[in-house]
């Protein structure tokens, strides 16, 4: 006992590193170790010398793992003082740059566009996306034979079997804000109602859900006039270029008449889309005078009352502005790309339309 004692307690005195004391651990109190197999000649012993060796034994081992365990301490204590001694950090240094975040183009023209009309006396309203079909469609003028009541164009709700309310879609614009808007405060009104939509497409310029601004103006005299003034402030503050020129092409709308679709002046010169010169036309929002079918289903009365409302999308005035070619990249979960384009958590709009930087 004595000679084993002496031997593991030197050898636990003289370890190195704890992959040693692992090894003396094995050799002296593991299942094949010294001290093991002393304890299975137990049974080969009188009761007599049992209750002589069994305890020395077991102290014996209790000795071996309590050394090995206070060298264990002793090991690493050492090896965090020289850790310690040879590593320093210099607190003087600046710390690890955080990245910032980005306001999202959708984001950012959304404000851009808010706050252009805001300084023509737009305010902004909001209302649901999920519309009854009245409000999405009817009180728009849209009847149930129109295109854009079918289902491959539209997200109806689901409908459990026996509900008999009247059908609920996902708006498809943001026109039945302007409904809502009209109940609410009756005319005069002047409102803009950003918001996102849905629609059953998708492809490069066309996302199951995205993002659209309507505008409303009711008033005792307003005229295609005043909508063409309006829309061509708008271009100028929002495209920042003086000489923008839209054209006005008669077209058809259910919740206009007249109505008109928007172009603007363009080239593209080496495959580069410009704005504001060439000989080139292209379409960028819908527009006219509102209908007394329309004025009527809000309340309004049309005899007393007339005004103008526009369309268009946000998600392509932001392509055109900032050379996005691909409105899906909107939408993809890795956002390099916003850097690529210029957004940063810098790029504030300001309540006086364009950027402040």
């Amino acid at each position: 006992m004595d000679e084993l004692r002496t031997k593991y307690l030197d050898a636990i005195g003289g370890a190195a590193d704890e992959a040693a004391l692992e090894d003396i651990r094995v050799q002296a109190v593991g299942k094949k170790g010294e001290v093991a197999l002393k304890m299975r000649e137990l049974g080969k012993m009188t009761p007599e010398e049992r209750q002589v060796a069994g305890p020395k034994l077991n102290a014996l081992k209790d000795e071996i793992n309590s050394a090995i365990a206070a060298k264990k301490s002793g090991l690493a204590d050492a090896a965090l003082d020289e850790r310690l001694r040879t590593e320093w950090l210099d607190v003087t240094l600046p710390g690890r740059p955080a990245r910032q975040g980005s306001i999202h183009p959708i984001s950012q023209v959304t404000e851009e566009i808010s706050a252009i009309f805001g300084d023509m006396g737009f305010s902004v309203a909001e209302g649901p996306q999920i519309e009854s079909d009245w409000y999405n469609f009817d009180a728009l003028n849209i009847p149930p034979h129109h295109p854009a009541r079918q289902e491959f164009d539209t997200f109806y709700m689901h409908r459990d079997e026996g509900d008999n309310r009247p059908p609920h879609v996902l708006r498809t614009h943001t026109s039945p804000v302007q409904i809502r808007a009209m109940e609410k405060t009756g005319a005069p009104i002047r409102v803009i109602a950003p918001g996102r939509v849905y629609r059953s497409d998708y492809d490069q310029t066309h996302t199951p859900m995205f993002h659209q601004v309507e505008g409303l103006a009711i008033d005792k005299d307003i005229s295609m006039a005043n909508l063409k003034w309006t829309l061509e402030e708008f271009c100028r503050a929002f495209f920042e270029i003086d000489g923008i020129e839209l054209r006005f092409r008669a077209s058809h709308f259910p919740f206009t008449e007249p109505s008109a679709e928007v172009d603007i002046r363009c080239s593209w010169e080496g495959g580069t889309l410009k704005l504001g010169e060439g000989d080139d036309w292209m379409e960028i929002l819908g527009s006219g005078m509102v209908h007394p079918k329309v004025l009527q289903s809000a309340g309004v009365n049309p005899d007393d009352w007339q005004g103008f409302a526009f369309g268009l999308g946000i998600d392509r005035l932001a392509m055109l502005k900032y050379g996005i070619p691909d409105l899906r990249a909107f939408f993809d979960s890795d956002l390099r790309w916003l850097r690529h384009y210029g957004f940063s958590s810098l790029d504030v709009p300001t309540m006086r339309g364009g950027l402040s930087r």
